[in-house]
């Protein structure tokens, strides 16, 4: 019984969306976090810059971001549940507090997150490239059927289509946040990164989740079949 539910789910998904796009907008629901991960990844930030602004104290900065990200996640623990954002914002503090340490300088906490960011550049761009658009992966993550069928998204042109498009969005998020950042960092201002990295983080994901948004409500791609 259980081997027939995936294919009859996934047909019924289908059918239900006449579109590419509405069928998109259907699966990356899901896969939007809320406003607990979103705190929970600004707040070790908060915590930096914080004890920055006020003391000049790098040590005393960093550990304090690492003790707020280590809190974040015992509470999550002791709630039992998911982990997914907090350690995220574990491993980002504690990349951050080593660059920072061994450098001497508080800039430097902010290097991590922007390399990420280039890699993310690069490898989203390269992926529409190739024809294998990393918002495909996450549509095709949304399917009930990708256990049996996990690229069964790229046999469809029109889905592959639509997702370069909204993989374009995020081209333009990495774009925007490393021209920023970089400039700020070669400047060795502080304060400013830590505030350019929380509205650079969240706000902007956002803004580029309204932007895919109005892009797939504008849309017509038919589905193909199969």
């Amino acid at each position: 019984m259980t081997s027939d539910a995936g294919p009859h789910v996934g047909a019924d998904e289908r059918s239900a969306a006449e579109t590419v796009e509405e069928l998109i907008r259907h699966r990356l629901s899901a896969a939007l976090g809320g406003w607990r991960g979103s705190l929970e990844t600004a707040l070790p930030t908060i915590a930096f810059i914080a004890l920055w602004s006020w003391r000049q104290d790098l040590k005393l900065a960093v550990w304090t971001a690492v003790a707020v990200a280590v809190v974040l996640a015992v509470v999550r623990l002791v709630q039992r549940s998911s982990l997914q954002h907090v350690f995220g914002a574990v491993i980002a503090t504690g990349l951050a507090a080593f660059f920072a340490m061994r450098s001497g300088k508080a800039e430097d906490a902010f290097l991590p997150g922007m390399l990420i960011s280039g890699a993310y550049l690069v490898g989203t761009l390269a992926s529409i490239l190739v024809k294998w658009p990393v918002v495909g992966f996450l549509v095709g993550a949304g399917d009930p059927r990708v256990a049996e069928d996990p690229f069964g998204w790229r046999r469809d042109a029109g889905m592959v289509r639509v997702c370069s498009r909204l993989t374009w969005v995020l081209v333009a998020l990495y774009v925007i946040r490393l021209s920023i950042q970089i400039p700020l960092y070669l400047a060795a201002q502080v304060e400013a990164l830590g505030v350019a990295k929380i509205v650079l983080g969240w706000p902007l994901w956002l803004g580029g989740v309204a932007v895919m948004g109005w892009l797939l409500v504008r849309g017509n791609t038919p589905q193909q079949r199969d």
